[in-house]
C-alpha cells in the first residue's frame, strides 16, 4: 500500500478493491469471449473510477483547504484502478500457468504520481519494467492495460522498459532520471522493482549528485525565466512558475537524490531543513495542492494557470470572505503570493543547509568567492557572503538589521541564506524605536538612491521581511495584488520594479527607450525626492478611496523621519498625488489643444516637478509589466513634456511647438522626396492638430497613402505595425456624421478589434482616421486575407453596399478576459477642458466592439468626432472623444448632454447587438 495513504481515512468510501475485484471476477467467469471480458473490465472500473472521484471531489468540498489530502486521495483511487486492471488482464485476458524468468512485469507509478500526489485531471505517469527484453506476453498485458486506461478517458504517460535500458536512459537524460527518482511500486513482479531500485542507486545515483544538483538548479532557472521570473505575477502558473509546486518538488528531489531520503520529513533528519521550516514547506505545499485540485475541478481539465476568471471561483470554494472592505480574490491572492514568498525563503535556505553540509565534506554545491572570513563592522564574510558571527547579533542591536543590507549593496556582496533565515526570525523586533533611529533611517535612504543597484537590495529587504517592518505602510502591500488585467505585478514587487528602472535611466542604461528621461535627471535639484516618490507612489493601494489621495497623506508623515526637509517632503506628496496626472493627460485628451496643456501646466507650475513628473511617470508605466510600455506613449509623454515646458519657462525652451512642427515638416519633406510645391500642396490642410499626434514614420505612412490616393475620394490602406503587435488602418474620406462609426463597425464586422483610434479632420473637410487593430485574442491581424477583407468592409460600408446594422447584430462576439471583471460604466462630459470642443470620456469594461458601441451612440446623438483616444489598461477601457454638433459648436443644452451620456452608458454596458437593433435606421445618416 502507498504509505502516504495508510494515514487516508475510510479509504474504502473511496474504493473498495476487494469488494469490486470479487464482483469483476464473478462476471468475467461466465464470459468466454475475450473482447467482451475486456468491455466489461472498462466498465466495471469506468464506475468504480466515477464514484471514487466523487468522493474525493466532495472530500475537497467539505474540507476546501487540505489540498494533501485531495492529491493522496486520488492518487489512492488510481492505484487501485491500476491494480484491479492488472490483475484482470493477468487471469482473465493473458493468464500464463507457468511464467518464465523474462515474462515477469513490475507496475511502477513516476513522477508525481509516484510521490502519491494526483490532482483531478492530472496524468497517469506509470512504467512497465520487465527484467530482460519484453516478451510477447508482457507486450500483450501492457498494450491491453494501457488501451483500458485510455476507453477509461485518462491522459498516460506511460514507459515499458527492460531494466538494462531503464538504467541507460536514466544515465543520459535528466527527466527520466528524476521520475525514476521518485519511482514508487504498484502492483506486478515486486522482486523486479527491488531490483530496479538497487540498480538505480548504484549504477545512476552514485557518485553523481553533483551534476544532479547542478542540472535541476539550472532547470528551475530556465522554467523561472520562461514563467516570468517572478513570483508575483498576477496570473500565476500554480504548477511550473516561481514560488510554485515544482520549487517545492525541487528541493525534495535534490534532497532525496544526495541525502536517499525517503520522505520531506526525513529532509530534517539529514539537516536540510529545520522543524519550523519543514512545517513551511507541508503549509505551503498544502494550499498550493488545495488550489490546483480546484482548479482542475472548475475546468474539467488540468489547467495550472490560476487565471483572473479562475481565482474568483477558487476563492469562493475555499472560503474566502470580504474582509475591511478587500473582496475575497484579493484576500485570496494575498495569501497565495505570501505563500509564494515562502517557498522562495525555504529554496534559500535549503541550498544554504545543502552547502554547508558539502563543505563540510569537503565538496560544496555553491561556488567560494572568498576562502578566508573577513570581519566587517561586526558582521563577517563567509565565502564571499556576508554573514553574522553569531545567532544572537541582531537581537543585540537591530538597527543591524537595516545595516546588513547597506553593507551588501556597498560591497557588492550576497547575504548568507543563515543571516537570511536570521532576518526573517527576528524582523518583529523592528519597532517603533528603529524605525525612528536617526542612523536607521539613513542607511535605508543610502540603499533607496543607490548609485548601484537599489532594486535587487530592496528585494532582499522584502523578501527578509525587514522592508515591510521598518516601513509598515510598505508592508500593507506586500504580497498585495491588483486584480485587474493591466498589473501584471503585485503593488511591492512593482514598486521596486519601478526604483529598479529609475536607476537603469540614472545609469544610462536606457537611453534608447528614454532619451528625455535619461537626459533631464541629470537636471534634477533632489535624486532622493524621486526615489522616495517612486517608492510612495502607490503606497496606498488596497485601503479603499482614492490611493493617490492617502498616498500623499503617508508622505507627509514618513518623509520627515526618512530625513527629507519640509520642501523635499512637499515635493513628494504632491508628486504621489499626481502620479496618475502626466499619464492620463497625455493618453486622454488631445495635446493639440493647447488648453490641455495651459490646465496641466497650471497643476505642475514648476519646471522641477516637470521633469521629476516625467520621470515617475515613465517608470510607473514600465514597471506595469512586459510591453506596456511603447513608442507611442513615448512620443505623447515627450510632447505633453515640450509643450508643458514652454508654458511654464517661456522663453526658455530652444524648441517651441511651432519649431518642433516645422522640424517634422522638413523631415518628412526629406523622406518623401517630392519637391517644395508637391510637398506643401500635399500637407497645406494638415491641422497642427495632426503634426503633434503622429509619429515621423506614421506622417510618413499616411503621406505616402494620400500620394498614391491622388483624386480618389476615398482610400484605404491597411498594413502590419509589428511594434505596436497590431495592423495599422488608414482611411481618407470625405468627411460626415457616422464616419467613424462605419469604419468601426466595418472593421469589427471584418474580425478586427480596435485597440487605438487617431481621427483627423483636415481643413479641407476630408478625414484621415488611423486605427490600430489586432483580433480579439490580442494578436497581429495581417494576414493577406485578413488585410483585404479589412478593405472591402470599409469600402462597403462607406459606399452603403451592405445591410450594416443587420450584419452587426448576426455577429456573435467572443468571451474575453476582461469578462471576469466587473466595471461599472462612468461618462464623464467636461466643457471646460476645451475653448472648441466638448469633452467626453467614457470609461467601460473592454470588450469586443465597444469603440463601434460607443460610436454609433455618439452618431444617434448627431455628433461630430473630431478626435478620438483610446487607451486601454487591461480590462478597462478610457475613450474619450472630441465632439460638436453637426454645425461645429459645443453641446450647450442640458437635455441633450443627458441624452447623449444615457446613450453612452448603454453601448457601454450593452452588447453590441442588443445597442444597434433599431427599425428603419436610414444608412445615408
Amino acid at each position: 500500500m502507498n504509505k502516504l495513504a495508510e494515514s487516508l481515512p475510510g479509504r474504502r468510501t473511496i474504493i473498495d478493491r476487494r469488494q469490486v475485484a470479487d464482483a469483476l471476477n464473478a462476471e468475467l467467469v461466465g464470459l468466454g469471449d475475450v473482447l467482451a471480458r475486456r468491455q466489461a473490465i472498462v466498465v466495471t472500473l469506468r464506475e468504480a473510477l466515477a464514484a471514487g472521484r466523487r468522493e474525493v471531489s466532495a472530500r475537497l468540498a467539505r474540507n476546501p483547504t487540505r489540498g494533501r489530502d485531495a492529491v493522496t486521495a486520488q492518487a489512492f483511487l488510481m492505484d487501485q484502478i491500476v491494480r484491479l486492471l492488472f490483475d484482470a488482464t493477468v487471469t482473465h485476458l493473458y493468464p500464463v500457468s507457468n511464467p518464465t524468468a523474462a515474462e515477469r512485469l513490475s507496475v511502477i507509478a513516476v513522477g508525481g504520481y509516484g510521490r502519491g500526489e494526483m490532482a483531478p485531471y492530472s496524468d497517469v505517469d506509470i512504467g512497465f519494467i520487465t527484467p530482460y527484453k519484453p516478451t510477447s506476453w508482457t507486450e500483450q498485458v501492457i498494450e491491453s492495460m494501457l488501451y483500458a486506461l485510455w476507453d477509461l478517458g485518462l491522459k498516460v504517460g506511460h514507459s515499458s522498459r527492460s531494466i538494462d535500458e531503464t538504467m541507460r536512459m536514466a544515465r543520459s537524460d535528466l527527466t527520466i532520471r528524476t521520475a525514476l527518482l521518485e519511482a514508487r511500486f504498484i502492483w506486478g513482479d515486486r522482486g523486479v522493482y527491488d531490483e530496479c531500485v538497487r540498480r538505480f542507486d548504484s549504477d545512476v545515483m552514485q557518485g553523481t549528485a553533483r551534476s544532479f544538483v547542478a542540472e535541476k538548479l539550472a532547470e528551475r532557472d530556465a522554467r523561472h525565466k520562461q514563467m516570468g521570473d517572478s513570483r508575483y505575477v498576477v496570473e500565476p502558473n500554480v504548477k511550473e512558475g516561481k514560488g510554485g509546486l515544482r520549487d517545492l518538488h525541487t528541493l525534495f528531489w535534490i534532497g532525496k537524490y544526495v541525502n536517499r531520503v525517503r520522505t520531506v520529513a526525513e529532509l530534517v533528519d539529514v539537516g536540510l531543513l529545520t522543524r519550523a521550516e519543514l512545517s513551511q514547506f507541508q503549509r505551503a505545499e498544502n494550499f498550493l495542492w488545495a488550489v490546483r485540485c480546484h482548479m482542475h475541478e472548475i475546468s474539467n481539465r488540468a489547467e495550472d494557470r490560476l487565471t483572473f476568471d479562475l481565482q474568483i471561483e477558487v476563492a469562493h470554494r475555499m472560503g474566502f470572505v470580504e474582509k475591511r472592505g478587500r473582496p475575497p480574490v484579493e484576500r485570496f491572492m494575498h495569501l497565495y503570493f505570501l505563500m509564494a514568498k515562502t517557498v522562495g525563503d525555504l529554496t534559500g535556505v535549503f541550498l544554504a543547509h545543502l552547502d554547508d553540509t558539502m563543505a563540510r565534506k569537503g565538496r560544496r554545491y555553491i561556488p567560494a568567492i572568498f576562502s578566508r572570513p573577513r570581519k566587517l563592522d561586526g558582521f563577517v564574510l563567509d565565502r564571499g557572503r556576508i554573514a553574522i558571527p553569531h545567532d544572537d547579533f541582531f537581537r543585540e542591536r537591530p538597527v543591524r538589521m537595516i545595516e546588513i543590507f547597506a553593507l551588501a549593496d556597498k560591497h557588492d556582496l550576497q547575504i548568507h541564506p543563515n543571516a537570511m533565515r536570521a532576518l526573517n526570525r527576528d524582523a518583529v523586533l523592528i519597532d517603533r524605536k528603529v524605525r525612528n533611529h536617526p542612523e536607521a533611517n539613513a542607511l535605508f535612504m543610502g540603499i533607496l538612491t543607490s548609485p548601484r543597484d537599489p532594486e535587487k537590495v530592496l528585494r532582499w529587504m522584502n523578501e527578509a521581511g525587514t522592508f515591510g517592518r521598518f516601513v509598515p505602510d510598505f508592508g500593507r502591500v506586500v504580497a498585495q495584488m491588483q486584480f485587474d488585467m493591466y498589473h501584471h505585478y503585485t503593488v511591492d514587487e512593482h514598486t521596486i520594479r519601478a526604483i529598479g528602472l529609475l536607476s537603469r535611466i540614472e545609469k544610462g542604461d536606457l537611453r534608447e527607450d528614454h532619451p528625455l528621461g535619461s537626459a533631464i535627471i541629470t537636471r534634477i535639484n533632489s535624486r532622493r525626492v524621486l526615489y522616495v516618490a517612486v517608492l510612495l507612489h502607490d503606497i496606498a493601494k488596497g485601503r479603499g478611496g482614492d490611493h493617490s489621495l492617502q498616498g500623499a497623506e503617508i508622505a507627509e508623515k514618513l518623509c520627515p523621519r526618512l530625513g527629507l526637509s519640509a520642501a523635499e517632503t512637499e515635493t513628494v506628496a504632491w508628486l504621489v498625488r499626481y502620479h496618475l496626472l502626466m499619464s492620463a493627460t497625455a493618453f486622454k485628451r488631445d495635446l493639440a489643444d493647447y488648453k490641455t496643456i495651459l490646465d496641466f501646466a497650471e497643476v505642475v507650475q514648476s519646471p522641477e516637478r516637470l521633469r521629476l513628473l516625467l520621470l515617475l511617470t515613465v517608470v510607473d508605466i514600465r514597471a506595469v509589466g512586459p510591453g506596456v510600455w511603447n513608442s507611442w506613449k513615448r512620443q505623447l509623454l515627450t510632447e505633453l513634456y515640450d509643450a508643458a515646458e514652454e508654458v511654464i519657462r517661456p522663453g526658455h525652451k530652444q524648441r517651441g511647438r511651432q519649431e518642433r512642427i516645422e522640424e517634422k515638416r522638413q523631415k518628412l519633406s526629406q523622406r518623401l522626396g517630392i519637391g517644395d510645391k508637391a510637398f506643401d500642396k500635399l500637407v497645406k490642410h494638415f491641422p497642427q492638430s495632426y503634426w503633434i499626434a503622429e509619429p515621423d514614420h506614421i506622417l510618413e505612412q499616411n503621406a505616402r497613402h494620400l500620394l498614391s490616393a491622388g483624386q480618389t475620394g476615398l482610400s484605404i490602406e491597411a498594413q502590419p505595425y509589428p511594434e505596436r503587435g497590431a495592423t495599422l488602418v488608414t482611411v481618407y474620406a470625405a468627411d460626415h456624421p457616422g464616419l467613424f462609426y462605419r469604419i468601426a463597425g466595418a472593421i469589427h464586422l471584418a474580425g478586427g478589434n480596435i485597440i487605438d483610434a487617431r481621427i483627423h479632420t483636415l481643413k479641407d473637410g476630408s478625414a484621415l482616421d488611423n486605427f490600430l487593430v489586432q483580433d480579439p485574442l490580442g494578436r497581429r491581424f495581417d494576414a493577406p486575407e485578413q488585410l483585404a477583407r479589412i478593405k472591402t468592409y470599409i469600402e462597403d460600408a462607406l459606399a452603403n453596399r451592405q445591410k450594416l446594422l443587420t450584419k452587426l447584430d448576426q455577429r456573435p462576439l467572443p468571451r474575453t478576459r476582461a469578462e471576469a471583471f466587473e466595471v461599472v460604466p462612468q461618462v464623464i462630459i467636461d466643457n471646460k477642458a476645451s475653448n472648441r470642443f466638448t469633452v467626453v470620456e467614457v470609461m467601460a469594461r473592454d470588450r469586443p466592439a465597444l469603440l463601434l458601441s460607443l460610436a454609433f451612440a455618439l452618431f444617434q446623438s448627431k455628433t461630430m468626432v473630431h478626435s478620438a483616444h483610446v487607451a486601454t489598461f487591461g480590462e478597462r477601457a478610457v475613450d474619450t472623444f472630441y465632439l460638436t454638433d453637426l454645425l461645429g459648436g459645443k453641446l450647450e443644452s442640458k437635455s441633450r448632454l443627458a441624452t447623449l451620456e444615457r446613450r453612452l452608458l448603454d453601448a457601454a454596458d450593452n452588447r453590441c447587438g442588443e445597442l444597434l437593433d433599431v427599425n428603419n435606421f436610414a444608412m445615408s445618416g
